[in-house]
């Protein structure tokens, strides 16, 4: 490339004004595509290309993500000693930027010696996209210090590095001067700070910012809807669609995707259908992220064979479709799907596995019951075969994996010989093993750390218990429970839901709540004689207070999943299947008595609790009882 020196003499100077500049011809050029054709006219011009020609090619490169052919627009630049303007300052700022070159970018503005709001913004929003958010913050603060004031979308963009703990500190600054300068009701800057909040789980404040935007577009709404997905408020994200689409939101595919997710929270299946079907019917294009949303409610809804048929039909799958998928079947215990479609991840090598791939192929290990290939697998993983080092929820994995399985004494030597402090998740997942498999003196253990590490968790205190009243050291149970009234702890109630006609019906333990509650009791005992006829021995073990058998029984009777369970046999059409979610573990006797219910009543029946799936078909269980 030719370049015309610096020390251009005057004879040279006279001869090159005599030349016009043939912008239109660079123009041609560059609509055309003949990038490199136009930077050889712009040599051949040299000292005469002003600010059009240079502003057109340029752009040009933008478009193109031409890398060197932008740096040698900006090489004649300098070259030439041409003075641009402070447009195209910027213009080289959001070239290098597009083109990844955040470096090159950061430099071009610490040269400017004038620098105006767009300049800022450019390199400020750069940095955010992607993920520099310190460097963002610290940027928008140097530019406040310069006297430049911001404007809507210096803050709607700074707004989106505001994560973390100081970020978001800075964020309610933020948040104060843009009050101050009258933009809090501009749609970009609202939708930013709801967006803030929401990320930091002050979901009340995201609802705050949005009801006081004059006007709302699709983004804003599936802002504050993702909001909610994501932080479990599912029905109040289904409310406020409803509302929405009442208010004439039309929802786009991300909106439908965030609906999808606050539906698989609530095990929602014909909705979840409508919104599929809606999706179809609107000729939404198949966008990655709207069927992997898609695969996770269906899997969520317990249809395993509609998440595998979307699955099978995507053109483009990334690592969260192949996460979706595998923790779709994790989460019903089968294992050997799991470690079949892991294999075929590999073998296919398009997408490679990630952190979230091994935790969910060793969590299906451990559910399955297949505790050697998972062990196999975390060894591989140490020993650097996948690329991905285990971190500590893979050595939790391990834990839960020995400890389901009844091996809590290697579970324990395993995490005193892990490279990390064990958290208060690992002794917690070794704390139930010992509870379920009535191993008093490991469980201590792991229960007092619990408790020092923990102290306000309800759940460490309940699970500690639990394990003394299954061997019947009542003294030590409520010891337990005056310790917790103590720290001013209470314990989660368990409640059980279930969906009908688009209706969510929600049960708690000795429920006295519900419209038809004297109907449901009167079909409970009804079917509690029932199947005493035929087998059924309630399992008195899952009553952990120190009553008679008779008071047991009562108590049994009462819990939430069975209250579901009979209201669904009452309210649907017969051999439909029923569907019931429950906020804790299921226990035993629950479990025992859905299946009787699944063999006597030849319905399909599917449990989904905290952590598993359990799909219930003539009386047998896809968990094989083992959970």
């Amino acid at each position: 490339m030719r370049y015309f020196p610096l020390s251009t003499n005057q004879h040279q100077r006279s001869f090159l004004s005599s030349l016009a500049p043939n912008s239109t011809f660079l123009k041609t050029l560059c609509s055309n595509g003949r990038l490199k054709e136009a930077l050889l006219e712009m040599a051949v011009q040299g000292l005469q290309v002003e600010f059009q020609e240079y502003d057109t090619v340029l752009n040009e490169c933008v478009s193109q993500r031409a890398v060197r052919e932008g740096q040698r627009v900006h090489a004649h630049i300098t070259k030439t000693c041409y003075h641009p303007p402070l447009y195209l300052w910027t213009r080289l700022i959001v070239f290098y930027t597009k083109c990844d070159f955040l470096a090159d970018a950061r430099k071009v503005l610490d040269e400017m010696t004038l620098r105006n709001v767009v300049s800022w913004t450019a390199m400020i929003s750069a940095y955010s996209q992607r993920g520099h958010t310190s460097e963002a913050l610290n940027l928008f603060i140097q530019m406040l210090r310069s006297g430049t004031e911001p404007n809507e979308f210096t803050f709607a963009t700074v707004l989106t590095s505001c994560i973390g703990p100081e970020g978001f500190y800075l964020g309610r600054q933020i948040h104060s001067f843009v009050l101050k300068r009258n933009f809090e009701s501009h749609i970009f800057v609202g939708s930013s700070l709801l967006d803030m909040y929401a990320k930091v789980g002050r979901i009340h404040e995201a609802r705050g910012v949005f009801e006081c935007l004059p006007e709302r577009d699709v983004v804003s709404c599936t802002a504050i809807l993702s909001g909610y997905a994501q932080l479990g408020f599912d029905e109040e994200a289904l409310e406020l669609f409803r509302r929405l689409q009442n208010e004439g939101m039309v929802p786009n595919y991300v909106t439908y995707a965030s609906l999808l997710t606050a539906l698989s929270g609530l095990a929602a299946l014909d909705l979840g259908k409508q919104v599929h079907s809606r999706t179809l019917r609107f000729k939404l294009p198949s966008y990655v992220v709207l069927q992997n949303s898609l695969i996770d409610m269906y899997s969520k809804c317990g249809k395993l064979t509609y998440s595998r048929r979307i699955f099978d039909s995507m053109i483009e799958r990334t690592v969260i479709s192949w996460n979706a998928m595998i923790v779709g079947y994790s989460k019903h215990g089968m294992g050997r799907e799991v470690v079949e479609l892991f294999d075929f991840m590999n073998l296919e090598n398009k997408v490679k596995p990630n952190s979230v791939t091994f935790l969910a192929v060793l969590s299906g290990c451990s559910h399955g019951g297949m505790e050697d290939k998972g062990l196999e697998i975390f060894n591989e993983m140490t020993e650097g075969k996948y690329g991905t080092k285990p971190e500590m929820v893979h050595y939790g994995c391990v834990v839960d994996l020995l400890g389901r399985s009844g091996r809590v004494d290697e579970a324990f030597d395993f995490i005193n010989k892990m490279p990390f402090k064990a958290t208060a998740a690992i002794w917690g997942s070794l704390l139930g093993a010992c509870r379920v498999h009535s191993n008093v003196d490991i469980g201590e253990v792991a229960g007092k750390r619990l408790l020092e590490i923990e102290p306000e968790n309800a759940g460490n205190y309940v699970i500690l218990s639990n394990l003394y009243a299954s061997v019947g050291r009542w003294e030590d149970v409520r010891t337990i429970r005056e310790f917790m009234k103590e720290k001013v702890v209470v314990k989660e109630p368990g409640r059980s839901w279930i969906e009908i006609d688009q209706i969510l019906h929600t049960f708690h333990a000795s429920d006295r709540s519900h419209p038809r509650r004297e109907e449901v009791r009167t079909k409970l005992k009804e079917l509690f004689v029932k199947f005493k006829e035929v087998g059924y021995v309630p399992d008195l073990s899952c009553v952990l207070f120190d009553v008679d058998e008779e008071q047991k029984e009562k108590i049994l009777l009462n819990h939430s999943e069975k209250l579901a369970l009979a209201f669904g046999l009452i309210t649907t059409s017969e051999g439909s299947s029923i569907r019931v979610i429950k906020n804790l573990r299921i226990c035993v006797d629950c479990h025992n008595f859905a299946k009787i219910f699944s063999k006597v009543y030849g319905r399909e029946v599917s449990l989904r609790d905290k952590t598993r799936f359990h799909r219930i078909v003539d009386g047998i269980c896809s968990c094989g009882d083992y959970w």
